[in-house]
């Protein structure tokens, strides 16, 4: 196996390669297929197949389902078959129901992550092939357009207007810009302006890349092995284990302490013993599985009406007892997609002609898809006839602005959005809500004040 670089961020492109035994024009096909066999797919697990019978098998571990099937087989042992067959058929009926339920979403799962079984584009044998994701293999080179999904860890050996969205492994919401380079061992996972993450998403522009790790060996993989765990028990589980248990308990001690009262009072041994197992039975509640089984199923069914796939049925508890959910970053829960809520002119009124020219900023620009310019965009659209592009000058991260040039009626307007400071540096007059014209310097403060207001 070839060795491969821990900090490969801070290593030139032709040493990482050679590093790698790999080069410009990618692996042979051959050497591709001996590096699947050594590293394995190109996957944080390998697929997980649920069968039938351990699903339903899982139906029946409830320590209450254990103590009516013992039950059931007392019944049986006393020759009461019409209560073991009532029970039997309760216990059958309620293991079912939670089977069918957890079968279904599992199938769901199962077809949901068929139909996003990707595609990325490497250099075998010199020549670029599309093979499926997980068949990716350290030293592979991979190319990457707009809209494409980032294989695995990879360094960037070159790249155009290449933004990428991360938020998937940071939270943050706005795409980063990558570009090839070297940078120091100790930068951190956000700050590599040069690597590519499994898991991430090219926003626009086009790369080419060497893969350095696949499967678990990435970020993500790094991830999924320190959350390898037993699941969880959830309260509710918790809860009804304990009860199943204590129902146990005490139904041993009763039958015990019967069966001694009686011996005790010289009745017969056989006698007594069968009069302690008929208590036993009368004592746990048969309809109790199918009764906590036909009300999860109900919230299940409720949930998937909202699109939601409930795996396990006990989780729904958990949900419904939440008083508070926190969350460390807003774009992991929300949808991630930014809402304009007002255009204001300099003094706080709603001002249709700053939405305007915010409009012919955002229809106009052809840079990355800006979560704030698809905002504009949805708010509502004003009438631009006659509005033609005649030039424009993309976002950077010196000017950190963005201009459009645009020609009406033989008129020309430049629209410039970008950070406020950055803005405000290069206007020398203000636009009042009447239309007047005054100086920037009488307004700075305000429109500061403002803006620190909103950000608040």
């Amino acid at each position: 196996m070839i060795q491969q670089p821990s900090y490969f961020w801070n290593m030139p492109a032709a040493d990482l390669l050679a590093q790698l035994e790999s080069q410009q024009e990618g692996l042979s096909g051959e050497e591709a297929g001996r590096r699947l066999i050594n590293y394995g797919a190109n996957l944080l697990k390998p697929p997980q197949r649920f069968g039938t019978a351990a699903l339903l098998l899982g139906q029946f571990k409830n320590p209450i389902v254990l103590t009516l099937i013992f039950a059931a087989g007392l019944s049986f042992f006393l020759q009461d078959r019409v209560d073991a067959g009532i029970i039997l058929f309760i216990v059958v009926v309620s293991g079912l129901l939670g089977f069918w339920q957890e079968r279904g979403a599992v199938h769901a799962v199962e077809k949901l992550l068929a139909m996003v079984r990707i595609k990325t584009t490497v250099f075998r044998d010199k020549n670029p092939t599309d093979i499926f994701m997980e068949e990716v293999v350290p030293g592979d080179i991979v190319t990457l357009n707009a809209g494409d999904a980032i294989p695995a860890d990879s360094l960037i050996l070159e790249a155009k207007d290449l933004f990428v969205d991360e938020a998937t492994l940071t939270g943050e919401t706005y795409p980063v810009e990558k570009d090839a380079g070297i940078l120091p061992a100790e930068t951190p996972l956000g700050k590599r302006s040069n690597c590519l993450f499994m898991g991430t998403h090219v926003i626009s522009g086009t790369a080419r890349a060497v893969v350095v790790f696949t499967g678990k060996q990435g970020e993500f993989g790094k991830i999924s092995e320190r959350l390898k765990l037993r699941k969880p028990e959830t309260e509710f589980e918790h809860g009804i284990r304990r009860f199943g248990y204590l129902l146990q308990e005490v139904t041993l001690t009763l039958i015990f302490l019967i069966f001694a009262v009686n011996v005790h009072f010289h009745r017969p041994i056989m006698e007594s013993f069968l009069f302690s197992l008929a208590l036993a039975v009368g004592l746990t509640p048969q309809l109790l599985p199918a009764i906590i089984s036909i009300n999860l199923a109900k919230g299940a069914r409720k949930m998937a009406e909202q699109k939601v796939i409930v795996k396990r049925l006990a989780a729904i508890e958990n949900f419904g007892s939440m008083d508070v959910l926190c969350s460390d970053k807003t774009g992991t829960l929300t949808e991630g997609k930014v809402q304009m809520h007002s255009a204001l002119d300099m003094e706080g009124s709603p001002s249709d002609r700053v939405f305007l020219h915010a409009y012919l900023n955002a229809f106009f620009e052809t840079g990355f898809s800006n979560p704030m310019d698809e905002a504009i965009r949805g708010y509502k659209q004003p009438d631009i006839a006659g509005y033609v592009k005649a030039d424009e000058v993309p976002y950077d991260f010196i000017r950190k602005r963005l201009s459009i040039l645009i020609r009406k009626e033989g008129r020309y307007l430049m629209v410039t959005k970008g950070t406020l400071p950055n803005v405000l540096a290069v206007c020398s007059t203000a636009e009042t809500p009447s239309g007047g014209k005054v100086e920037m310097t009488s307004v700075n403060q305000q429109i500061q004040q403002r803006y620190e207001m909103f950000s608040n």
